[in-house]
């Protein structure tokens, strides 16, 4: 087989010619055949072949008769005979459009399965830009090919994404969060890397100082707004950020009291471990990293993910002195195994049935034995809370210290067993 066309040669311009080449004349093969098939099957269904054999049949001697009615016979028999040749030749012809079926079926099975096990998933060739980001290279010592991380499902939008990685390298990034947040949600995640800047926000000032930070609202300056529907943070206060923008409000009465049920202290959640050895956390989900705030006011170093699903919470956690990580619901959890001490997570947004079971099986994962699971006011149908859920948690392995339901809520205190 040609080197270029199974994939095994090395990358270069030339072998993206011959590539192109030999699908060229893959798809070639295929066609002809299918028109071969099908012109015959015309052929058959019209009549045209019988018509064409008794047109061009063999001639043959014809023997007069003495009186008309022997002539009518001779031509029944004559006729008669060149059906059965007919029928001899057709059912040949069916044998060998039957092979040509065969033939087809095979070839067509054998390109899905060189997509599936070593082609390209994409809908049609890639360039530019995207091309070099998603392409496998050689590392530094040349002995070893790298592959760039990327998202699975991402050859599934490759028009968003291709748009995504349309810009001059080495000038401005577009203003495209909104389309990088849609990718993200659909699976690619995580996304190529860009050769672009991001474009600084007009008048950027220098952030507060910690611990003044925490609880201070940055300026609007901090901000690049194109992407959102308000365009200050006191539109976002006012409600346009669903009320998890106003710091001094809010925000500020959240996990501060417990009252047995739903909703949960911090301070009653973290004297369910021996004092002090709850030191560093995640928080799945948290849009102004409040959570991560109170944690830090108690010495716990908490990283908390975040969308920018209605406002820039990425940007308002970093100016509140925190650690923000962008990373899609679907994503497996940027941790090693066996080191986090706690794990909060308000939500299950965007991630539901099977993948929601995969879900806790990474935290369980990045948990270390002791570890605490907080699912805070998670929302699950209550029809299949004790039915579904309950048993998922127990599944994974989790043991409950607490656990609280409502009307399509529950709260729970888990722990990763330490055997």
């Amino acid at each position: 087989m040609d080197p270029y066309c199974d994939g095994k040669s090395k990358k270069s311009p030339a072998m993206g010619r011959r590539r192109r080449y030999c699908r060229c004349g893959t798809t070639m093969l295929t066609m002809l055949l299918f028109v071969v098939t099908n012109s015959a099957s015309v052929l058959l269904s019209s009549g045209a072949g019988a018509f064409l054999l008794r047109r061009y049949k063999p001639a043959t001697a014809r023997l007069w008769a003495w009186d008309d009615s022997a002539a009518l016979l001779d031509d029944l028999n004559a006729t008669q005979s060149a059906l059965a040749d007919t029928h001899a030749q057709l059912a040949d012809l069916h044998a060998r459009l039957g092979t040509a079926n065969s033939l087809l079926e095979t070839l067509l099975a054998a390109m899905a399965a060189e997509r599936r096990d070593g082609g390209t998933p994409w809908a049609r060739e890639l360039s530019g830009e995207l091309e070099l980001a998603v392409a496998p290279h050689r590392n530094v010592t040349g002995k070893a090919t790298v592959f760039p991380a990327l998202g699975h499902a991402c050859a599934r939008f490759q028009d968003d994404l291709e748009a995504y990685m349309r810009y001059t390298p080495g000038g401005e990034c577009p203003s495209d969060e909104q389309l990088a947040r849609r990718l993200m949600l659909n699976g690619c995640d995580p996304l190529p890397r860009r050769r672009c800047r991001p474009r600084s926000p007009a008048g950027y000032v220098q952030p507060a100082p910690l611990t003044k930070s925490l609880w201070a609202i940055p300026p609007d300056t901090t901000v690049v707004w194109d992407a959102y529907r308000c365009k200050n943070y006191s539109c976002l206060v006012r409600g346009g950020g669903g009320g998890e923008f106003d710091l001094l409000g809010r925000e500020k009465r959240r996990w501060m009291r417990d009252d047995g049920a739903l909703a949960y202290s911090i301070d009653s959640v973290l004297a369910a471990r021996p004092n002090g050895t709850v030191r560093i956390g995640l928080d799945i989900g948290g849009v102004s990293g409040t959570f991560a705030a109170r944690m830090r006011e108690r010495g716990v170093a908490v990283v908390t993910t975040a969308m920018n699903s209605g406002g820039p919470s990425g940007s308002l956690i970093a100016s509140r002195g925190l650690v923000p990580v962008h990373v899609g619901p679907a994503h497996r959890l940027p941790f090693f195994d066996g080191t986090l001490d706690i794990v909060h997570w308000t939500s299950p947004e965007h991630v539901a049935g099977v993948m929601l079971e995969f879900a806790l099986f990474d935290i369980y994962r990045v948990l270390r034995p002791g570890g605490l699971l907080w699912l805070d006011h998670f929302v699950f149908p209550g029809e299949q809370l004790n039915a579904t859920f309950a048993p998922m948690v127990d599944r994974v392995g989790f043991r409950r210290l607490r656990w609280n339901t409502g009307k399509k809520l529950v709260s729970a205190l888990l722990e990763k067993p330490m055997t």
